[in-house]
C-alpha cells in the first residue's frame, strides 16, 4: 500500500486563508493523515498560494497537489477579471468578489482527488455566519453536494461515499479566531486579503479583511496579519 492509499486520510481544500487553515488543523488533531488540494484559478494575486504552499509544509500533508484551473477563461468576479474589489464596506448582497461556481467546481475536483487517494473523508472551510452572501458556503449546498458526490461516484455506488466535513459552517469569525489559536496556528500564516498592496501587505478594506480583523477583535485576539490601512471605525 503506498502512502496515496494509506487508511484515514483526508483531503483538505486549502486555499490559503485562514478557514481554510483551521480546517486542515481540525482534521489533523482527529488523527488523519492530510492529502491537501489547492486550486490555482487564476486569481489576480499569488499570495494565497504562497500561504497554501506554507500552511501545508507546517501541517505535514503526506501529498500536496497544487492543480491549476484558469477560471480568468470565464471572468465575471473582481478576483478574475479586470473589476475593482470593493472597499467601502461589508454588504449582504452577493458581491462582484463571488467567484462563479467556485466551491461547486472545487468541490467536485476534492471528490476526484478522494476517491481516487483511497480518502473518504473531506474538509472545507466554508462558513455561513460571517461571510460575504456567497450562495456556495451555505450548509443546504454542502448537503446537496454530498448527495450529488454520492450519487456520481464509484465509491458512492458502492456504499462507501465521500463525507464532507464544514466544522466552520456555523461559527463566527470571532469563533474561528479563538479556533487558531487552540490549534497553536499563527494568523500570519494565512491569507484572506483579495487585494494586497504592490509591498505585499493585506489592503484592511476588501470584505475578506473587514470580516477577518472583526473576528479577531470580538475574539480579543491580535491578528499577526499586516495591514496597509485601517477601516473606518476600527
Amino acid at each position: 500500500m503506498d502512502n496515496h492509499d494509506k487508511p484515514g486520510a483526508a483531503v483538505v481544500l486549502l486555499s490559503g486563508g485562514l478557514d481554510s487553515m483551521v480546517v486542515g488543523a481540525l482534521a489533523r488533531e482527529r488523527g488523519l493523515g492530510l492529502h491537501a488540494l489547492t486550486v490555482d484559478y487564476g486569481q489576480r494575486h499569488r499570495r494565497e498560494l504562497d500561504a497554501a504552499r506554507a500552511i501545508g509544509a507546517r501541517l505535514e500533508a503526506e501529498r500536496h497537489v497544487f492543480l491549476s484551473l484558469d477560471l480568468r477563461q470565464f471572468g465575471g468576479s473582481a478576483l478574475t477579471d479586470d473589476i475593482a474589489v470593493p472597499k467601502e464596506g461589508v454588504d449582504r448582497a452577493i458581491p462582484v468578489t463571488y467567484v462563479p461556481a467556485r466551491n461547486l467546481i472545487f468541490l467536485s475536483l476534492t471528490t476526484g482527488f478522494a476517491e481516487a487517494s483511497g480518502a473518504r473523508d473531506i474538509f472545507i472551510g466554508v462558513n455561513a455566519l460571517d461571510y460575504s452572501g456567497y450562495p456556495d458556503c451555505r450548509p443546504e449546498f454542502i448537503a446537496s453536494f454530498a448527495e450529488t458526490a454520492r450519487l456520481a461516484t464509484r465509491i458512492g455506488a458502492e456504499g462507501d461515499p465521500v463525507t464532507i466535513h464544514a466544522p466552520l459552517q456555523h461559527m463566527t469569525k470571532a469563533d474561528i479566531a479563538r479556533e487558531a489559536y487552540r490549534l497553536g496556528l499563527d494568523p500570519a500564516w494565512s491569507w484572506s486579503c483579495y487585494d494586497p498592496t504592490p509591498e505585499g501587505l493585506a489592503c484592511g478594506l476588501c470584505d475578506s479583511c473587514r470580516l477577518r480583523r472583526k473576528g479577531f477583535a470580538e475574539a480579543a485576539l491580535v491578528d499577526t496579519t499586516r495591514y496597509a490601512a485601517d477601516a473606518p471605525g476600527d
